[in-house]
Parts: structure tokens; sequence; C-alpha cells
């Protein structure tokens, strides 16, 4: 690559937003300009955080920017959700030092997406130029490792064509089968199923709450007051890390606009809950929940039907609801698989890390298929893309 030239910057600042939006295309928010600069500029992505931006921006010979990724320089392995903790502690417990790490992701986001952004004119080998400039850039400032995580599948295999190792893990996404209604879904479900999903809806929407779809400039400074205490009440009880601060969620709402979701519940006039969503361009993404009080049935009704009910009505193709959860499966989420790649600059961490991903592989494969058989789905109905 003598005749390409790549970059490091760190932070989005140094890169124009047109420019970087041109690669990212408009349909995944979260590699967008507006997104990734809402982390930086709240505080969110800092060195508080153990975020250090290092995007990587590629020019062709002709002096035209190909590609960009979004990149951090990372010190642990917080916040990724694709978690590599035991390939450290082996690799340091035989005396090497695995931190610091070059990690191309979304922060704190474990939503699949474009990761290697190439330009629409950009020459037909850009991807695998940058991909090899990544590994060039763990060789040359002395880092152990650079891993791309929850990237397409054509990106994990183009990667492993270049010799990066594929890992794979599961998630649960809702696909849309041209449904015209709520009704119209549960109509595919099996009869037992579907009495679950009834008295589940019906139940949260008898507790005196009302429900409000909120969208862009909609959504009140009082609003993102309250989302940030249900924020941190989920993160105070699963005992994690509040990444985001405060000021994230109104920046996100003012450089995201109409793609910013909030199914929000109240009690009268006081939010008790809420569930913030992306817009993607055929894909409805939630991210972040929480909520104050006991009430029943309310996580499914804000996080997955009401999701299901926006993605009908707006003819979306999908609801990605994030990381974990087999109980998704029970309420439409079927089995879906995510990708990643990782280089290992040590050869020996290496062939070890490739023996354990052989294995895991097929058994994450194995897993998908085995809680499929769980789909509330009629046995004639698709009920998965």
């Amino acid at each position: 690559m003598s005749d390409w030239s790549v970059s490091l910057h760190d932070g989005l600042y140094a890169i124009d937003a047109t420019a970087w939006d041109s690669c990212a295309g408009a349909d995944n928010p979260f590699v967008s300009y507006a997104f990734l600069s809402a982390l930086e500029d709240s505080g969110s992505v800092c060195q508080r955080t153990g975020w250090l931006p290092r995007h990587v921006t590629l020019h062709a010979p002709d002096g035209t920017l190909a590609a960009v990724c979004p990149a951090y320089l990372k010190g642990h392995s917080w916040g990724e959700y694709v978690f590599d903790q035991g390939w450290a502690r082996a690799f340091e417990a035989a005396g090497g030092q695995y931190y610091p790490k070059l990690q191309v992701a979304v922060p704190f986001t474990p939503a699949p997406g474009p990761r290697l952004l190439c330009a629409p004119s950009a020459p037909p080998e850009t991807a695998a130029v940058l991909a090899d400039a990544l590994r060039q850039i763990c060789g040359e400032t002395s880092l152990s490792s650079a891993h791309v995580t929850f990237c397409q599948e054509q990106e994990s295999d183009l990667l492993s064509q270049r010799g990066w190792l594929p890992r794979l893990g599961l998630q649960y996404h809702w696909h849309n089968h041209g449904y015209s209604s709520f009704d119209d879904f549960l109509a595919t479900l099996a009869s037992r199923k579907r009495k679950v999903l009834k008295r589940e809806r019906r139940d949260a929407n008898a507790a005196g709450l009302t429900f409000h779809t909120l969208r862009g400039d909609e959504i009140t400074p009082a609003d993102w007051q309250a989302f940030y205490t249900f924020y941190r009440n989920t993160v105070d009880r699963k005992w994690g890390s509040a990444y985001l601060t405060p000021a994230f969620f109104p920046l996100l709402s003012e450089h995201l606009g109409d793609k910013v979701v909030l199914m929000m519940a109240r009690h009268g006039d006081v939010p008790v809950a809420a569930a913030l969503n992306l817009l993607g361009g055929d894909t409805l993404y939630g991210r972040n929940w929480g909520c104050t009080g006991d009430w029943p049935f309310l996580h499914f009704e804000l996080c997955y039907y009401r999701a299901i009910d926006f993605a009908i009505a707006h003819g979306l193709k999908r609801v990605e609801a994030g990381a974990q959860g087999e109980h998704k499966i029970q309420r439409g989420y079927v089995p879906s698989l995510t990708h990643s790649a990782h280089w290992l600059e040590n050869s020996s961490l290496r062939s070890a890390v490739s023996a354990f991903l052989a294995e895991e592989r097929p058994a994450i494969r194995a897993e998908a298929e085995a809680l499929s058989a769980f789909s509330p789905y009629k046995k004639d109905e698709p009920g998965q893309p």
C-alpha cells in the first residue's frame, strides 16, 4: 500500500463531517458523524472511560479520501460486548502485554453494522487495503492487537481472507414479514405463545400508565433528565459503569433529530420508564432502557412490543434489540448471528486464539439452531429470514 496514505486522528473534529458521512452512508445511525461526535462532545468517550479516539482515514493514490473507520485505543475490554478478557489474561500470564489495543467499533453499542467505511467512488480494493492498514498500525505502534467488532458478515469474510480471525456471536432480532398490524404478527404465533403475549400487553396497559412515542424535538430536556435517571438505575442494578454522561442524550437528540425514538411510560404526568431506540434505513435499533418502580411486563411492552408496533407502522424490516436475552425468543425475536474479526500480532497468541475460535464458531452455530427450536411461530410460518 505504498501509494496509499493512512492517518490516525484523536477526535472526529479533525475529519470533515460530510466526508465522513459520505463513507459511512445513511443506513446505520451508529457510524454516522452525528452519533460518534455526540459520544465525544458529551465526554462519554474520553480518558475517563478508557476509549481514546484514534479514527482512521485512508486516502487513495490519487489523494482522495477512500475510507474511514471509527477506532479507539483501549487499555481495557469494557463496553465492547465481545469478550476477549480471557485472551488478555492468558497472554499476560505468559509475559506479554495485551493492552493497549486498537478497537474498531462503536463504543458501548452492540449493534451490528459496517465498520470499514468506504467511499462510494473508492477503488474496489479499498476495504482490503484498509484491513491491511489496521494490521500495519498494530505493528508500527507496538499494539498487541486490533479488533473489528459487530461488523457485517462480508467484512468479516474479507478480514478473514486477509489473515484476521473471525468470531461469531448471538443476538435476537425481530423480522417483519409484511405484517399489517401487531395482530397480524400475533396470528403467526402458536396459540399458547400468542395468549402469553396478549396477556403481557393487556397487563402492562392496565397498570394505569400512558405510553408515548416521542421523536426528535418532541423529546424535552425534562424527558432526557428523567431518562438519564432510568439509565443510571439500570446500570446500578447490573453493577455496570455509567459510561454515558447526562449531556449525551440531549446531544444525541440534537444531532440525530427524528432518528431518535423514545418510548416513554408515564404515571399521570410523571415519567416512570423509557426505552431509547435509533432509526436506521430499514431497522429500529433498541439501545438503552430503564424505569423507576415495579410495573408488570413494562420492560417487554416498551422495549419489544412497542418497537414491533413502530416497525410495522413504518414498514421497517427488523427490530434489533441489543445484546443477550434468550427471553426475547418467546416474544418473536429469533436467534441471529453477529460477526467480528481479530488480528493478534503475537504468533503464539494468534495460534492459540485461532484454535479456540475454530471450536467456538460451530458451538455458536449449534446454539443458534438449538434456540430456534423454541421459536413461538407456527411451524408453517417463516419467523426468521
